[in-house]
């Protein structure tokens, strides 16, 4: 086991090695699928994937990281730790259970500090059937004009415009309108594109080539940017399916929420990244939940969003304001200190085991 802080990167570079030395220590087994595109300081990106037990089990686990980009500064220490976590990985080991660590579902944006892939597209918002016709989003048809500014920060009568919408509606109804995703507006907030990206196909090729054996199929998907500070919220992923809920609630605790029943922090959403397990896995009984990490006030998170989207339409920005904006972007999702990675890796760390636990279940 290695120091908590040790286990966390100030960089996806730096990430990246520290995870495939994790999993060389390890014995695992490692897979690369590169990007097309380079990262920010020109360095080669990939979807990186550790197996560690029988590639053949009937049992497994997934363990995701950064699949909304910066929040992996987050999500690559959960795995770094757990891949240095002897006791873990007996856990698993001693009961069947393959784990399968996939680092940096979107590598483009961790290194590049952006929540989106290359194509602005939120990757949680893409697992559809594009040859039926997309949802529409008439809310945040709505809302986009208030979005993105003509400049940055937003003016007053921009922000006097946003809080008369709060002020009418409520915070939740904004939250609902920007975050449920949306196919119409391509340099928009939570764009669920209009294709596949290269991130949801390469995923769907590493579940089908490690979920065809597997019975039973869990998955723990990491995220940060809603709730209480350090507060690990478990979000059921997966259908609007009671039996399996009350499974999910067996496993992690009754304090497994739903965006189905109104009682998760994330409002009603489309395109989820799970609904990938059915096709590579259609075999298997699925049980997940995405880990979604407080950092700051929604609103907050937000704002940092909004200043992100409006300085990759005006790269002339200022060399200080995009800086600014950068900065904002990775407090929004990373919580640089101590005490809040201590959080983060104990909440994760009883997940797995509960996961594995679950595993077992008859």
């Amino acid at each position: 086991m290695i120091p908590i802080p040790s286990a966390f990167s100030p960089s996806y570079a730096r990430a990246r090695v520290q995870f495939l030395e994790a999993a060389a220590a390890a014995g695992t087994r490692i897979e690369s699928f590169k990007h097309p595109l380079p990262g920010k300081d020109g360095e080669q990106l990939a979807m990186d994937v550790a197996l560690d037990g029988a590639p053949a089990s009937e049992r497994l686990l997934i363990v995701s990281s950064a699949c909304h980009g910066v929040e992996g500064f987050c999500g690559s220490g959960v795995q770094v730790f757990a891949l240095h976590d002897d006791e873990w990985r007996a856990k698993a080991r001693d009961a069947g259970v393959a784990v399968l660590y996939i680092h940096a579902l979107n590598p483009w944006g961790f290194s590049h500090v952006h929540r989106v892939t290359q194509e602005n597209v939120d990757l949680n918002r893409n697992f559809h059937d594009f040859s039926q016709p997309l949802p529409a989003n008439e809310a945040y048809r709505r809302v986009h004009p208030l979005l993105l500014p003509a400049v940055w920060p937003p003016d007053a009568a921009n922000q006097a415009a946003v809080q008369a919408f709060i002020a009418r509606e409520g915070m939740a109804a904004l939250q609902a309108a920007i975050s449920g995703g949306q196919h119409e507006f391509e340099g928009g907030l939570f764009y669920g594109g209009r294709a596949p990206t290269w991130s949801n196909q390469t995923l769907r090729a590493v579940l089908a080539r490690h979920a065809a054996a597997a019975r039973r199929v869990a998955w723990i998907d990491l995220h940060t940017g809603l709730g209480p500070s350090g507060v690990g919220e478990r979000i059921w992923a997966g259908a609007n399916d009671a039996p399996a809920v009350a499974r999910a609630k067996r496993w992690w605790g009754e304090q497994v929420t739903s965006i189905y029943d109104g009682s998760s922090t994330s409002a009603l959403l489309t395109g989820l990244m799970w609904e990938s397990i059915p096709d590579a896995a259609p075999q298997a009984e699925y049980t997940g939940i995405a880990m979604e990490y407080g950092t700051q006030p929604v609103t907050e998170v937000l704002d940092a969003l909004r200043g992100d989207h409006w300085l990759a339409a005006h790269p002339e920005a200022p060399p200080a304001l995009a800086a600014q904006i950068k900065a904002r972007m990775l407090r929004a999702f990373y919580t640089d200190t101590d005490a809040w990675k201590g959080q983060i890796i104990s909440q994760a760390r009883q997940a797995q085991f509960q996961a594995v636990d679950g595993l077992l279940e008859t």
